[in-house]
């Protein structure tokens, strides 16, 4: 049975100040500050903004000092801080064609133009650089970036709850927002052939690019500031089909800050998920959506999870009391037999 927690507000008090005692550490060495976590982890902040959906650094770093440099702790705490937000609309599309490059390599060509810039051995570039899947359009070797129709409404995983089938705005969203190991081993599992996916990094760029807002009293779009993106487009071998001449199919990822490894494990996992999309197969948990946006959120399966450790006192009673049944039901069985057969 279940067995009531006593203490009440002063319980709860002194839980609150060991976690603080806990998660401070030993007092003879120095607090880390914000300012360190944001600029020495970096990456571990940018991966926070990316699947917290927020992109703020000071609150990640708060959120990772908070969560003792539990990620998974973290991105539920920005999630959280989120949701107390009020929200004034939706930004116009983000140009990361016109995006300033930190970083661009491409595995694809060796010498594109704007060149490969491997980021801090060289200067940024303020200059726009064609994307390499561009200068591949141009000759009709890509299939056209997949877009939604005129004027339909683009999806938001945070305000309407999943369902299936799945666009790809959803599919996208989900993606940006899922865990980065599940996505890695995702897409790792389809290049060693469980959804036969084995592409090229077309290209990968990080930079600033400036995100607007369309102001209604204004009538036009006003600048409010740039972000850091890192965007990847991967290029795989399509067969083509009746109607459709063989060309190369397109997969995508774009995630907060630094963040490569995610954006590519993204592309893979996008393209996988497009399979119905282009006619092939379904036959690996790569290219099946349900299964993939169903298990990537991390808070989600950490809650699932960790609920184990919470009391199942008359739930286990129960399946022993069924369990001592079934035993004794198969002993009283096991008996009768070779007493017959003994008479026999």
């Amino acid at each position: 049975m279940y067995v009531a927690v006593k203490g009440g507000e002063r319980a709860i008090e002194n839980a609150h100040r060991l976690l603080a005692h806990e998660r401070r550490g030993d007092r003879d060495v120095p607090e880390v500050s914000l300012d360190q976590i944001s600029e020495q982890l970096s990456l571990g902040v940018d991966r926070v903004m990316t699947e917290g959906s927020l992109y703020d650094r000071e609150l990640a770093a708060l959120a990772i000092k908070q969560a003792r440099g539990d990620m998974i702790e973290a991105i539920f705490l920005v999630r959280a801080f989120r949701a107390t937000l009020p929200r004034f609309g939706a930004t116009e599309p983000v140009d990361t064609g016109e995006m300033q490059v930190r970083r661009r390599i491409s595995s694809t060509f060796k010498d594109i133009p704007g060149g490969q810039i491997l980021g801090p051995t060289g200067e940024a570039s303020a200059a726009a650089m064609p994307r390499v899947t561009d200068i591949l359009g141009r000759d009709g070797l890509i299939e056209p970036s997949p877009e939604a129709g005129a004027g339909s409404a683009v999806g938001d995983l945070t305000r309407e709850p999943l369902s299936f089938p799945a666009d790809r705005d959803l599919r996208l969203q989900n993606l940006a927002r899922a865990d980065e190991g599940f996505l890695l081993a995702l897409g790792y599992s389809s290049q060693r052939g469980y959804g036969r996916n084995h592409p090229f990094a077309s290209e990968i760029r990080f930079g600033e690019a400036e995100v607007e807002f369309f102001a209604e009293d204004a009538g036009f779009a006003v600048p409010l500031g740039g972000i850091a993106l890192t965007e990847c487009q991967m290029v795989n071998q399509f067969k083509g089909s009746a109607s459709e001449a063989p060309c190369f199919t397109r997969g995508y990822g774009l995630a907060f800050g630094q963040s490569e490894r995610k954006t590519m494990s993204m592309a893979l996992v996008d393209r996988t998920l497009r399979a119905r999309e282009l006619g092939e197969e379904v036959v690996a948990p790569a290219q099946d959506e349900e299964f993939v946006m169903s298990h990537s959120d991390n808070v989600q399966a950490t809650g699932f999870v960790e609920h184990l450790k919470l009391p199942h006192y008359v739930d286990f009673q129960s399946e022993l009391g069924l369990l001592r049944k079934l035993r004794k039901e198969f002993a009283e069985a096991t008996e009768v037999e070779p007493m017959q057969e003994a008479a026999e």
